[in-house]
């Protein structure tokens, strides 16, 4: 399953860093995004989510018949 991990860093000014990485469940999820999170991004992190990443082949669209 695809995962979309979301940190959120910086002070006055915050920022977003997103990843998507491929695990079976959320606890490998976050395993394997954490070694991808860069260092500056992990020291100023307050806030990290995580949720199934979209299929972009699967999604549909205003106006689609479906």
């Amino acid at each position: 399953m695809r995962f979309q991990v979301t940190v959120r860093y910086g002070g006055r000014y915050q920022r977003y860093h997103t990843l998507v990485v491929e695990a079976a469940d959320a606890r490998e999820a976050l395993g394997r995004a954490a070694p991808q999170i860069p260092d500056d991004v992990a020291a100023e992190a307050d806030l990290v989510e995580l949720r199934v990443a979209p299929d972009p082949d699967a999604r549909r669209y205003v106006g689609e018949e479906g």
